[in-house]
């Protein structure tokens, strides 16, 4: 179904036609004086200077075409020629009631169906997942759920760090530690273990050791970029040894993501892009777009029109090397081959922004991708403690990502304990699913560009701009609905929406209708934090209500049905924007 503004702007364009004037003068504006009016249209104002006419006659031949159209409640218009609109209550609860009969509260899917990579995470496996790892997952999870609401076939990839030194520097530490194992051995022709030769916790301990030995040991250096060499040439004991590192490092990151409600439809590596890097190499210098610099073999990408200089993207270095941006080609060429996408969305921090102004162009100049493909960057800032700096541990460490989500769970379910409202167990239960929103929330409502305070505090409050608040807010709803289910003289069958009786019940109304304007919103600008601002405004418009409104103790039958049904109406409008956001409410608080 159409959005809301877009009828009301509808009528006012053939208004404006009716009239001798330009349509697309008609646009109407949600208005930035609700005390005064809910709707805007400003068309007179540009329309003076095409007729040679005041404004506020503009406005007022629309006005007197317009007003009696049976949507409008009040059509006036205002010096110097503003045309200020109130919609009528019956034609905004049909409309509801419109959203309400349908699947999808009757948000269109997007004209043209796309088919979207979102490349979002981008942990190094060996490595546990850090807070560092949080903004690119939520936000990344976010923008593939909106996305696949909204219609288009949408594959998130993890894009898996597997094929760097850290891979050399943890086999040579493994082989300084166990040199009697089989991957070792050169002449090693039998079947290697099934079982891995360690565990994630030791596995995890290896690497922060041999990358610090590195630091101050030249020899273990230089053999570990020659394990390095060794395994991505084909060296067969590396190679299972690497493998053990993948499967051992992937299960352990599937079971944190799943802690943090992120999926993903692919589990692709650096490494899988390997193989495409030869020949994409080989048609860049035949075609000439690849030449040498300082024994480095690179691609111009500056423009004319760059305010800032922009390096060349560099394939190899000089010794032969691969680089990052070598690597991210590669998988240009294999998604194009493997899923010919639409559009490519990278969900990486904001510092990466030149590394990937360099791919995109060399991508687009050599072909790599067509031209028609859009490649996009969504930039995100950094989470930060309450020092204004990167968050750390009380010991100045990096924190693994279980443990903040377990730090945010536990102060939540102290809350509710503190409450005694519930058991042990269900508080447990109950403080998770709080405690994840409050985690998506509060980094969510952010825009994804600026870097925030991550202050555990202020994000479990039950109070203000928080995911508790929302979530507290659907929860009393479900509880208004249950008083009501045990109601023995209520009508039967479902209640329908009425037109609005008091100012918040029609406020509420109206911001119900506006989901899908927040919903396209959020995924044309790329801005999950658009979501968050809708669902909190809702839920404000939704306990004004509530305050002011006696639901229970209302004597009229129908009245009080159309009440339950628009509350019915307000919480799968909350519950579907919350699962975009990649969290859900619990029966109770």
């Amino acid at each position: 179904m159409k959005k809301l503004i877009d009828l009301i702007t509808e009528i006012t364009e053939q208004g404006f036609a009716d009239c001798g004037y330009e349509r697309n003068l008609g646009k109407v504006t949600l208005s930035n004086r609700p005390d005064l009016c809910e709707y805007q249209c400003n068309g007179a104002m540009a329309g003076a200077k095409l007729y040679k006419k005041a404004p506020i006659m503009i406005a007022g031949d629309v006005v007197g075409q317009i007003s009696g159209n049976e949507v409008f409640e009040e059509v006036t218009a205002v010096n110097p020629g503003f045309i200020n609109i109130k919609l009528s209550g019956g034609f905004v609860s049909k409309y509801l009631e419109q959203m309400d009969n349908e699947e999808k509260l009757g948000i269109c899917p997007e004209e043209k169906q796309e088919t979207i990579i979102i490349d979002y995470g981008g942990p190094n496996v060996a490595k546990p997942l850090h807070v560092g790892h949080l903004r690119s997952a939520i936000i990344g999870e976010s923008m593939k759920r909106l996305s696949r609401f909204l219609g288009h076939k949408v594959i998130g990839d993890v894009h898996l760090g597997d094929w760097g030194l850290q891979m050399g520097l943890i086999i040579e530490e493994l082989k300084e530690r166990q040199p009697e194992l089989p991957y070792f051995k050169e002449d090693y022709k039998g079947e290697y273990p099934a079982e891995a030769p360690f565990t994630i916790g030791e596995l995890e301990e290896i690497y922060p050791a041999a990358s610090a030995k590195s630091k101050v040991d030249e020899v273990f250096a230089k053999k570990a970029h020659d394990a390095t060499f060794k395994l991505q040439n084909g060296n067969r004991g590396y190679l299972a040894l690497w493998n053990h590192i993948l499967n051992v490092s992937v299960a352990d990151l599937k079971k944190n993501y799943e802690k943090l409600g992120v999926t993903f439809d692919i589990w692709k590596k650096e490494s899988d892009a390997q193989g495409y890097i030869p020949d994409m190499v080989e048609q860049m210098k035949t075609e000439g777009f690849a030449h040498e610099s300082q024994g480095a073999l690179v691609v111009d990408v500056a423009e004319e029109t760059d305010a800032k200089e922009v390096p060349p993207c560099i394939l190899l270095k000089s010794d032969g090397a691969t680089l990052y941006s070598t690597t991210d080609l590669a998988t240009l060429v294999e998604r194009e081959k493997l899923f010919a996408p639409d559009r490519i969305l990278y969900v990486v921090d904001k510092r990466q922004s030149l590394h990937f102004t360099q791919v995109f162009r060399c991508a687009k100049k050599t072909g790599i991708v067509r031209p028609e493909v859009k490649l996009d960057f969504l930039g995100f800032g950094t989470m930060n403690g309450r020092d204004g700096k990167p968050f750390k541990t009380r010991d100045g460490g990096i924190m693994r990502l279980e443990y903040l989500i377990r730090e945010i769970s536990d102060a939540v379910y102290e809350k509710i304990m503190e409450n005694r409202s519930m058991g042990e167990d269900e508080a447990k239960e109950t403080a998770k699913m709080i405690g994840l929103a409050a985690l998506k929330y509060g980094d969510l409502s952010n825009q994804a560009a600026k870097d925030y305070i991550f202050d555990v505090d202020r994000f479990i409050s039950f109070e203000g701009d928080t995911g508790p608040y929302i979530l507290y807010t659907i929860v009393r709803i479900k509880s208004i609905q249950a008083k009501y289910e045990e109601l023995e003289d209520k009508p039967t069958g479902k209640g329908r929406i009425l037109p609005a009786l008091s100012e918040s019940e029609k406020a509420l109304q109206l911001m119900v209708s506006r989901v899908q304007d927040a919903l396209l919103s959020a995924f044309v600008e790329q801005a999950p934090h658009k979501i968050c601002q809708y669902i909190y405004e809702l839920s404000n418009a939704f306990n004004r209500f509530y305050h002011e409104t006696k639901i229970m103790a209302e004597e009229d039958k129908e009245r009080q049905a159309a009440y339950i049904c628009l509350l019915g109406l307000v919480r799968r409008v909350l519950e579907t924007c919350i699962g975009l956001l990649g969290f859900e409410a619990p029966d109770r608080m």
